[in-house]
């Protein structure tokens, strides 16, 4: 099964300002692009980097590409069944607004057939929506449209709060 799955947000801000938030990303407390205060932290065995192996919760990635202030890919390594990327761009629309796209492309197997549709992907979509979410207020100090939880997210986010 194919999936593509495609987040962007067009942030009020130049190129080089969005661009410097991938550059923060597995960076802990300094990290001013991944939600890992809610959600699983990104973390790899060395700073960002191509050949950083790492991920989030049981999600595993090893940084396949990066472009300093521009493009980062992670392919997937966990879990079993996902065999893709997901990565961050950052496009200039003009001068002072820039869209910042998050891509994941990969194909599930298995177990992850019933997986993908019916858990990651709410949860990813949940994440990505957050980490925009972050981007926007780090650039610009503001949100114009919070993004929300749907009631089933809360509810596997809760169920994946019990099973810990």
């Amino acid at each position: 099964m194919g999936v593509h799955n495609l987040h962007e947000r067009v942030i009020a801000a130049k190129e080089s300002e969005v661009g410097a938030l991938i550059d923060t990303l597995a960076a802990g407390d300094e990290d001013r692009l991944w939600p890992g205060r809610v959600w699983d932290p990104m973390e790899f065995d060395r700073p960002l980097a191509v050949g950083a192996v790492g991920g989030h919760g049981p999600v595993r990635y090893t940084v396949a590409a990066y472009v300093p202030g521009t493009w980062v890919r992670f392919a997937f390594t966990g879990p079993r069944g996902f065999h893709g990327f997901h990565e961050f761009l950052v496009l200039p629309v003009d001068a002072e607004r820039t869209v910042l796209r998050h891509t994941l492309a990969m194909s599930v197997s298995g177990l992850s057939r019933i997986t993908w549709p019916v858990g990651w992907r709410p949860l990813h979509d949940a994440c990505l929506e957050d980490s925009l979410d972050l981007a926007e207020r780090a650039c610009t100090g503001r949100l114009a449209r919070p993004a929300r939880w749907s009631p089933y997210v809360r509810l596997l986010m809760a169920l994946g709060r019990l099973a810990r």
